[in-house]
């Protein structure tokens, strides 16, 4: 052997389907090497005691508006970029699509641009970028400025499709009140990752748009038409359209415990439920305020929300997230870790880092404590 190498053993490993216990895993010169019961995998190097934590992949969290104190549209620059993916890699996350909220064409064009300058410059855990807006319903704005909220013009989807040349992947959250079905099928033959998100449209509208190419939902049940009994709206849409994924904010603050529990059991698959933070700039900081477009953002108890209340974004993490939906949903940890880890990262095309994968790296893997009560980066 050369080089060095590291066993971690005497905890539980979750291999990206379940978790398996009384297990190790070995890390040599940084690359995962073996995967298997404590006694068949090799201990010399040095050996760690994980005394019943869990080793997982990394969170891919695809809903990220900031952290470290700051907002991606506060200053679009690597910097930027990379301070939001440091405090996010504390929490446990090692890939994540930085989110620009509804914002002015200019913001937009120069995120975009540090973004892909982010990527050039291999800033870890930048996956790519999502745009949540501005092409929404203002009916359906939450902490959105409406001032902001605008059709898609032509000039808007040569841009988007000019930066889905230029980044490894691009999500765009739009609502049918402002895009064309046209529009949303020349985006996902663009290879963009179209979301339905911040509208009122009624079921078959929905339907209609995941069937022109939007194959996500974005922060399922918040902002969007609700499941009625006549009107089965987005919610009913995203639940009954099999190639649809649904990301969703489980705080137990933006959707309730026992409505999460019915729509893991009612989704139709192959589409999955995925755990996003939607998290601000107060993660990874203890500020209890900060400005949004000019307007302030109040944390108190672990909620955000303007002043008159409206919620803005979420104070959560996904170790706190998995947790929720293990003790208050009564999910499986294993799809509850999946939800955070392997099905996100499928939906933009990041590879499971498994033993002797290309992506099975050091810097790939978490630590997270016994009761889901926190998470740490390998490396």
């Amino acid at each position: 052997m050369t080089g060095t190498a590291t066993t971690y053993r005497n905890g539980r490993i979750f291999d990206g389907t379940r978790l398996r216990d009384g297990h190790a895993i070995r890390f040599e010169n940084g690359a995962v090497t073996d995967l298997g019961p404590d006694a068949e995998v090799r201990a010399d190097g040095d050996v760690i005691d994980l005394a019943g934590d869990i080793l997982s992949p990394g969170y891919t969290d695809l809903q990220i508006n900031g952290g470290d104190g700051i907002m991606l549209g506060d200053d679009p620059s690597v910097e930027t970029l990379r301070r939001i993916a440091r405090a996010h890699r504390r929490l446990g996350v090692t890939a994540l699509l930085p989110t620009l909220i509804t914002d002015t064409p200019e913001t937009t064009r120069a995120v975009i641009a540090a973004t892909v300058d982010a990527i050039r410059a291999g800033v870890p855990g930048i996956a790519g970028l999502h745009l949540e807006g501005p092409h929404l319903s203002v009916a359906r704005k939450g902490a959105h400025d409406p001032a902001l909220i605008r059709p898609m013009e032509q000039d808007d989807l040569d841009a988007l499709l000019a930066a889905a040349g230029a980044l490894p992947v691009l999500k765009v959250t739009v609502a049918p009140e402002s895009v064309s079905e046209a529009q949303v099928t020349a985006l996902a033959r663009a290879g963009v990752l179209v979301s339905l998100g911040h509208t009122d449209a009624d079921f078959d509208t929905c339907r209609r748009y995941l069937a022109a190419g939007a194959r996500c939902v974005t922060h399922l049940f918040n902002a969007m038409s609700q499941l009625g009994n006549r009107a089965p709206g987005l919610v009913g849409a995203a639940l009954a359209t099999g190639t649809a994924s649904c990301g969703l904010i489980a705080d137990a603050v933006h959707v309730h415990p026992e409505t999460m529990r019915a729509a893991w059991a009612a989704k139709a698959g192959p589409g999955r439920i995925f755990l996003v933070s939607d998290s601000m700039a107060v993660a990874g900081s203890d500020r209890t305020e900060f400005d949004l477009g000019g307007r302030r953002i109040l944390r108190r108890n672990g909620i955000l929300t303007l002043a008159d209340g409206t919620l803005a974004g979420a104070d959560l993490d996904l170790t706190t997230a998995i947790r929720v939906t293990v003790d208050q949903v009564g999910l499986p940890p294993e799809v509850a870790l999946q939800a955070a880890t392997t099905v996100p990262a499928a939906m933009i095309g990041r590879p499971f880092p498994g033993p002797c994968s290309p992506a099975g790296t050091l810097s790939d893997w978490i630590r997270i404590s016994a009761g889901f009560s926190g998470a740490v980066a390998l490396a």
